[in-house]
């Protein structure tokens, strides 16, 4: 019985040019399964970032059009009670809240964006998985 190791055999029966072709042909379908993966956790991730602006975007305009219409209702009405230049004050108090109340919504949606984390732990695997097999130490 021989002492080779499994690799070491089939190393010895198979020519340089098949080995090559075996190791550029495993790359090759290694490469192509880490894209489609990268892909698609980038898709998701741009899906989540797209959600995300937009609600950002959609925060201001209503903030925009709420701060137009509704305040000079609300200065109007409160200045009757208070005088204009405090009702003023007040109403710009108001519409500061309701904006961070909704920038902190959208600052937390971009936040759950995660990237492509499955993708880059299995390409720090590459170099180990073309090092020499456990069997040839």
């Amino acid at each position: 019985m021989s002492d080779a190791t499994p690799s070491e055999q089939k190393a010895a029966n198979q020519s340089l040019g098949e080995l090559l072709g075996e190791v550029t042909g495993d790359l090759s379908t290694l490469m192509r399964q880490e894209l489609a993966l990268a892909k698609a956790e980038l898709s998701q991730s741009a899906s989540r970032a797209g959600k995300g602006a937009g609600l950002l975007g959609g925060a201001g305009y209503a903030a925009l059009m709420a701060v137009f219409f509704l305040t000079v209702a609300l200065w109007w009405a409160l200045g009757l009670l208070v005088g204009l230049g405090w009702s003023a004050v007040i109403v710009a108090v108001l519409w500061g809240i309701v904006a961070a109340v909704l920038y902190q919504s959208g600052r937390k949606k971009l936040k759950e964006v995660q990237g492509a984390p499955k993708t880059v732990e299995t390409i720090k695997r590459i170099p180990d998985a073309v090092k020499r097999n456990e069997e040839n130490r």
